[in-house]
């Protein structure tokens, strides 16, 4: 194999390996940042839901508390096997490639050694002037001379590509034998969550078996309490088309469009609450989120289907709700056989706070990033305090997951 050839085939190998590292190690970073989220959140839901033993919950609500439980870690089991598969592909391209770059490094060796026997076979500087001089004309002694510098060039590219080969592989060895240590432990942890699994699967068994016979009444509960979601939602809607309306009439558009008309202040405001998507604070200072945005199925009864606005956020118990972004209140509403809801606009935005005991502002208040707005609500017999979270643009619905801030 010519230098050249061989120079451009090793540029080559090496940008092709460049490029599936990147790719493997950007998925990689990419499931850590996945586990360790769903790590925070198993941590969160532990100590929101389950350390108090001695707080009294409805068996609705174990069940809903046991079966969200079971959900995240079974997303994390899911992704430890995710890295686990990687890990092993990436282990295996390794190994396949330490196996090359050993037979192209024994290759190099070989040839070096060659080079060296015959190197020292014609090595005295006299050979070299009686080889000059025995040329035919000045244009062969010329070529001559360029043989002995690309032939000594030669043996120095060899030399340094022997030494690129041996640290190549050594980094390989170091990477694989890492590796190796990553895939055991996440094994060893894999295994851990599946029996903790396990056990979490039979309580929610058990629980599910103590009410088997009253199914009809507890389906019931749920049924209403989606009821009781819809009205909220109507009533929310309700309240946001009147301040679309009271808004534009204010700015002297009676028009309905279903949407804010903005003062110059007001834009820069949802530009301003636009560019902190993924980045907005918590409304509560710790909580977990039990129940998704948009279409799913009831965590108690699988049958039944919901439709969620926002996102509801296990919080503790009595826990202050703060705004997330800097606003004005809009309204505040008493849903009939519920709880308080405060509706703050930022803009062309809103986020909307619902299940609140107590309220510490009032309509048309100026409110501030972080600012205390009221307190959530404990339901003493299911035993939960749930904050119902929304945002809106306009009259649309948003998840409000994808705005607020990785935990």
């Amino acid at each position: 194999m010519s230098t050249k050839r061989f120079y451009i085939t090793l540029v080559f190998a090496l940008l092709l390996s460049c490029f599936a590292v990147t790719a493997q190690g950007n998925k990689q970073k990419e499931l850590e940042a996945q586990l360790q989220q769903k790590r925070k959140e198993l941590k969160e839901l532990n100590a929101l839901l389950f350390s108090n033993k001695k707080q009294k919950k409805s068996v609705i609500t174990l069940i809903e508390d046991l079966t969200y439980k079971v959900r995240v870690r079974k997303n994390l089991i899911k992704i430890t096997n995710e890295q686990a598969n990687l890990l092993t592909r990436e282990i295996n391209g390794n190994q396949k490639e330490i196996t090359s770059l050993r037979t192209q490094l024994q290759e190099l060796k070989d040839d070096y050694a060659a080079m060296l026997v015959k190197s020292y076979k014609s090595k005295s500087e006299q050979s070299k002037v009686m080889f000059l001089l025995s040329s035919d004309n000045f244009k062969q002694a010329y070529k001559r001379l360029q043989y002995i510098k690309q032939y000594a060039n030669y043996q120095k590219e060899q030399g340094v590509a022997i030494k690129t080969k041996t640290k190549q592989l050594q980094d390989l060895n170091i990477q694989l034998s890492k590796q190796k240590e990553d895939k055991q432990k996440l094994i060893e942890e894999n295994r851990s969550e599946k029996r903790q699994l396990e056990k979490e699967l039979k309580d929610r068994e058990v629980l599910m078996a103590s009410i088997k016979s009253d199914m009809g009444k507890f389906s019931a509960q749920i049924k209403k309490k989606k009821q009781e979601a819809d009205r909220l939602d109507r009533e929310i809607d309700r309240l946001i088309k009147l301040a679309i309306a009271a808004s534009n009439k204010k700015a002297g558009k009676t028009t309905s469009t279903g949407k804010f008309v903005l003062t110059p202040e007001a834009k820069k405001l949802a530009v301003n609450f636009e560019a902190n998507k993924g980045k907005l604070g918590w409304p509560v200072s710790r909580g977990v989120i039990k129940s998704k945005f948009g279409k799913g199925r009831s965590l108690t009864d699988n049958s039944i289907e919901v439709n969620n606005s926002g996102i509801k956020i296990a919080a503790e118990k009595r826990a202050e709700v703060k705004s997330v972004f800097k606003g004005k209140v809009s309204s505040i509403t008493i849903v009939k056989n519920a709880n308080a809801a405060i509706i703050i606009r930022h803009g062309n935005y809103l986020s909307i706070y619902y299940n609140l005991s107590k309220i510490y502002v009032k309509t048309g208040d100026k409110i501030e990033t972080g600012q205390v707005i009221g307190e959530v609500f404990s339901n003493k017999t299911t035993g939960e305090s749930l904050l119902d979270f929304r945002i809106y643009k306009n009259d649309q619905k948003l998840n409000p997951e994808l705005w607020l801030a990785k935990y």
